[in-house]
């Protein structure tokens, strides 16, 4: 039996989330005490799981702290299909080796969140490899080219005259698919993803299955207020240490604080209008921005590296001083171009960073701005090199 605390149970079907589908008949089965099956899949297409993906495993965990079954899809095979919804372009295929990749630390991260021993794991390509040509045609049968056009992302793309590939049409049959293969009684994913998981609902009754019922949260977008993506760098993952995570939340835009409190922390509605109201009467945003900054950091590393990276953040931005434990790098030659030294002890992800870097200031040698792509550097024993606001190393020969 499950526990049915009507609070919690409110609390699930409301806090952060954006439509339930349909809630009359969910909440009837949670109330009953009924175990469901709580489905949700994660295509690996990236190394880092970020905090719009945790939205996700924190609204799990509600469910597997009441005793509701938790069904994890890792999407092996969805990952090298792509997942269209809400993409303007289409996506490359992924390679199964780049897929087997990404998935190697998955497990690790999740379970920062959720009970991994209490979860039940599947990799889709357990089902859908076996699935024939004749089967594949009643899922598409289920389907019009008008419904799936009607998706306002391919409306965007046909309109701009972008490349629509038939693969794209094949993603939510699979991922539909996924929840007759595991029975899900209920499946929940980001808002984005409502006609990937209305499609569940679809297949599931073609085979005989009652459908699933859906939640779907808010959107969490990304720190410099665009949409998340970790080409542009706007994002906080869960394995960034706690001084990154820390560093990243400090650094974003002062309206999003109310957002990021609401969707990213436990702390309660009535205490973050309390933010609002006080920010609104002229109250300074960076002290509730180190509240958040602080809640988050709790919620992936504890009380301690809390307390720890809010010192260490005031020290190095707000005292002007170094941070304590400053990486080093042993150098190797006496004399580097800058931008192979930034490259070389992973500074900077590649030499086109570290020259656009460079040329916006964001470089300093011993306090000293380089802005001079070219600059040649003689390393010495202790030098420190910055990088942006918070990125640090110290040489040694």
């Amino acid at each position: 039996m499950t526990k049915t605390d009507k609070g919690k149970i409110e609390h699930l079907l409301s806090r952060n989330v954006e439509k339930v589908i349909a809630i009359e008949h969910l909440k009837k089965r949670l109330i009953s005490g009924e175990t469901l099956r709580i489905k949700h899949g994660i295509d690996p297409t990236g190394i880092d799981l970020h905090l719009g993906h945790a939205m996700v495993l924190w609204k799990l965990k509600e469910f597997q702290d009441l005793g509701h079954t938790i069904v994890l899809i890792l999407g092996d095979y969805t990952a090298q299909i792509g997942d269209p919804s809400d993409k303007l372009y289409k996506r490359p295929f992924i390679s199964l080796k780049q897929v087997n990749k990404n998935l190697k630390t998955y497990k690790k991260q999740i379970g920062k969140i959720l009970n991994n021993k209490k979860v039940e794991w599947h990799r889709n390509s357990e089902w859908i490899n076996k699935l024939r040509p004749r089967q594949l045609g009643e899922l598409a049968e289920l389907f019009s080219i008008g419904q799936m056009l009607a998706r306002r992302n391919f409306r965007t793309r046909l309109k701009n005259e972008e490349e629509i590939s038939i693969r794209e049409f094949l993603y939510p049959l699979y991922q539909g698919y996924d929840s007759v293969a595991v029975k899900a009684d209920v499946e929940v994913g980001g808002n984005d993803q409502l006609f990937n998981l209305l499609a569940g609902r679809k297949i599931q009754g073609a085979y005989q299955q009652e459908p699933q019922d859906i939640i779907t949260l808010k959107m969490l977008i990304g720190t410099d207020g665009e949409k998340m993506s970790k080409t542009k760098g706007n994002i906080v993952t869960i394995t960034d240490s706690s001084q990154e995570q820390y560093g990243k939340i400090m650094s974003m835009g002062d309206d999003l604080i109310e957002q990021y409190f609401e969707l990213c922390t436990n702390v309660s509605l009535s205490d973050i209008n309390k933010v609002v109201i006080a920010m609104g009467r002229g109250a300074n945003p960076r002290d509730f921005k180190e509240k958040l900054a602080y809640e988050i950091v709790k919620l992936y590393h504890g009380e301690n590296a809390a307390h720890q990276a809010q010192d260490e953040f005031n020290r190095v931005f707000r005292d002007k001083e170094l941070p304590q434990d400053i990486p080093t790098y042993n150098v190797k030659k006496k004399k580097y171009l800058l931008i192979d030294l930034l490259c070389e002890s992973g500074l900077t992800l590649s030499k086109g960073e570290a020259r656009r870097l460079i040329k916006q200031g964001a470089v300093e040698v011993d306090k000293n701005v380089i802005d001079n792509w070219q600059y040649e550097c003689e390393p010495k024993s202790g030098m420190i090199i910055k990088v942006g606001k918070r990125r640090f190393i110290k040489l040694m020969l």
